[in-house]
């Protein structure tokens, strides 16, 4: 009889575990699965791939101005001697070029200017544009909510008023038509 208990004991012990699947984890067990960081978590790899290509582009950057560097170097050496006689003989345009630059700079004012009255111009037709279209769609809504009130009135024994209705009825005949 003890016998047969303690298997009961046991395989109801068993069915539990199978249960809940098996054992637990130890408490180390539990704590090391608690503070890895495993699996897959979408935000965090997005983090990652944009930090990796940023530096990607970064580095790539770095190269491309190394590059523009070397280069730069040695063409400066050899124009920089092109330049100062250029200099010399340049003097006085210089002068006039300033002035050629000043009436430039007047003229991009001017074209900035008209560019801009322009745009104020289609702002401001877009605005009225907007303002009719809402007047119209007031005007259309008053008129529909009136239709409605009218639809729903009644005499005072409760029969529909039929005036209403067959006006109703005429306009759509008629809108039809057109």
């Amino acid at each position: 009889m003890k016998n047969q208990q303690s298997k009961d004991g046991k395989r109801k012990n068993f069915n539990q575990k199978k249960r809940l699947g098996g054992k637990g984890l130890s408490l180390e067990a539990f704590a090391n699965a608690k503070s890895k960081i495993d699996g897959y978590n979408p935000s965090l790899i997005k983090k990652q791939r944009e930090f990796y290509k940023n530096a990607k582009c970064v580095n790539k950057y770095k190269k491309s101005l190394k590059q523009q560097n070397v280069q730069h170097d040695h063409i400066s050496k050899e124009t920089t001697t092109k330049l100062q006689q250029d200099d010399e003989e340049a003097g006085t345009s210089r002068k006039m070029n300033y002035k050629q630059n000043k009436g430039h700079y007047q003229s991009l004012k001017e074209v900035y200017e008209k560019k801009h009255e322009e745009e104020e111009k289609a702002k401001a037709e877009k605005e009225a544009m907007l303002l009719a279209r809402n007047k119209e769609r007031e005007v259309v809504e008053s008129k529909r909510k009136e239709r409605r009130e009218n639809m729903f009135k009644r005499t005072r024994s409760g029969q529909p008023i039929m005036k209403y209705r067959i006006e109703h009825i005429l306009q759509t005949l008629q809108d039809s038509a057109k």
